[in-house]
C-alpha cells in the first residue's frame, strides 16, 4: 500500500509542489493558511488537475501528465471527508452512506451501509436527515460514507474545524481508531500543530507550496531543519544566533551565551527552545545548572490546566511589557513556585535547545 505524490500545480501566489509518499499510515500535512494543504488534497482526490507530475496510488497511476494519464475522481477509489462534512441535505443518513455504493448489489449495498453506521456509533439514526444531527454526529456520518467505499486511500480536509470543543475531542478519538484500522494510506490536512502530532504517525510540513519537512512527527518535532519548520510546529521562543569559537552560541535577542548539545550547533544561525522544556531552579546552594540565569515575571497567562510564563532575562521588568522568554508549566507546578521572591532563575537545557538554520 502506498501513495507516492509528485506533481506540480501553479498558483495565484505560488507554484504548489507537493513531493512525497504515503504507506499504509496516517500522514499529517500541517502548514499555513494558504500553504497549499487542501489544493494538494484536491489534486490526488482528482477533483483539480496538476499541471505536471505523477500521482500513483498502490501501483495505479492516477494522473501522469507525461502520458496523459488522468482518472476521474469516482474511479480513483478515494475516500474524502471535509471539514463542512459535504453530506446531501435531502438523503437520511443511511442514504448518505449508501451514496457511492450504487454499483454494488442491494445486499451488499445494505451490508456495507450498516456496518459503517455501527463504526461510527449512529445506529437509530439511519432516517435522520443531515439537520437533524447534531456537528458530530454530520461529521460522523460524512465518515461512515467516506469508508462505505473501502477506499484505497483516505483523505481528511480539516475534518475536527468546524466543531466545538468537546465535539473535536470526541471525533479525534473515533478518527484515530479508524486510521488505526484502516491500514492504508490516509493524509490528514491540519494547521493545528497538537492535533496533528496525536494523530498522524508522519509529517509533512508544507511552506507557500513547498515541503519543507517530511518525516515521524517525533524527527520534525524533535529536528526542524529550519526557523520557518519550527515556527510551524509551534516553536515560541528563538533568538539571532552567533557561534563563538569555544564552541558556545551567543543568543543575540536573549543576550545570554548557551551551551548546546546538538552536533549542528557549529552552523548555528538561530537557537530556539520549546516552552515546556524551560526549567526553573529554587533551591539553593550546590552547583548551577548550565544555561542557568535570573529572570523576572512580566506577566502571565492562565487556562484550567496551564500557566504561561512572560519573562524577561537579567532585568526587571519595565513599563515596556517587553520579555525574552514564554514557559509553559501545568498549574500544579505554577501554584508551587508562584509566590518565590524574584529574580527566579530560569534553566535552558542544553540538550532542550533547537539549533536552525535560515
Amino acid at each position: 500500500m502506498a501513495l507516492e505524490v509528485r506533481f506540480k500545480k501553479r498558483l495565484a501566489s505560488f507554484t504548489l509542489a507537493p513531493d512525497f509518499s504515503c504507506g499504509a499510515e496516517s500522514l499529517a500535512i500541517l502548514g499555513p493558511s494558504g500553504a497549499g494543504k487542501s489544493m494538494t488534497l484536491r489534486c490526488i482526490a482528482g477533483l483539480e488537475q496538476p499541471d505536471e507530475g505523477s500521482i500513483v496510488l498502490n501501483g495505479r497511476t492516477l494522473f501522469d501528465s507525461q502520458t496523459g494519464i488522468n482518472v476521474a475522481a469516482r474511479r480513483r477509489g478515494i475516500g474524502l471527508l471535509f471539514q463542512n462534512y459535504a453530506l446531501f441535505p435531502h438523503m437520511t443518513v443511511a442514504e448518505n452512506v449508501a451514496f457511492g455504493l450504487k454499483a454494488a448489489s442491494r445486499g451488499e449495498r445494505e451490508r456495507r451501509t450498516l456496518k459503517q453506521i455501527a463504526d461510527v456509533h449512529l445506529e437509530g439514526l439511519e432516517r435522520r436527515l443531515p439537520r437533524e444531527l447534531s456537528g458530530g454526529e454530520q461529521q460522523r456520518a460524512a465518515l461512515a460514507r467516506a469508508l462505505a467505499i473501502e477506499p484505497q486511500a483516505l483523505l481528511l480536509d480539516e475534518p475536527l474545524s468546524a466543531l466545538d470543543t468537546y465535539l473535536r475531542s470526541k471525533i479525534e478519538q473515533q478518527l484515530i481508531s479508524t486510521l488505526a484500522q484502516f491500514q492504508r494510506p490516509a493524509l490528514y490536512v491540519t494547521h493545528n500543530i497538537e492535533e496533528a502530532y496525536r494523530i498522524a504517525t508522519k509529517l509533512v510540513v508544507l511552506a507557500k507550496g513547498q515541503v519543507a519537512a517530511n518525516g515521524s512527527r517525533d524527527e520534525v518535532f524533535r529536528d526542524p531543519p529550519t526557523l520557518e519548520v519550527a515556527l510551524l510546529t509551534g516553536l515560541k521562543n528563538f533568538s539571532r544566533a552567533r557561534v563563538s569559537s569555544d564552541g558556545s552560541v551567543e543568543a543575540l535577542d536573549w543576550n545570554c551565551v548557551l551551551r548546546c548539545a546538538s552536533a549542528n550547533a557549529a552552523n548555528a544561525a538561530y537557537v530556539g527552545i520549546r516552552a515546556h522544556y524551560i526549567g526553573f531552579a529554587f533551591e539553593k546552594g550546590g552547583s548551577i545548572a548550565a544555561n542557568t540565569f535570573p529572570c523576572w515575571l512580566v506577566r502571565t497567562s492562565e487556562t484550567p490546566f496551564h500557566a504561561t510564563l512572560y519573562l524577561r532575562l537579567h532585568n526587571p521588568p519595565d513599563a515596556s511589557g517587553f520579555y525574552h522568554l514564554q514557559a509553559e508549566v501545568t498549574k500544579e507546578q505554577w501554584m508551587l513556585f508562584r509566590n518565590q521572591p524574584q529574580p527566579w532563575l530560569t534553566v535552558l537545557p542544553p540538550e532542550s535547545l533547537l539549533v536552525l538554520a535560515e
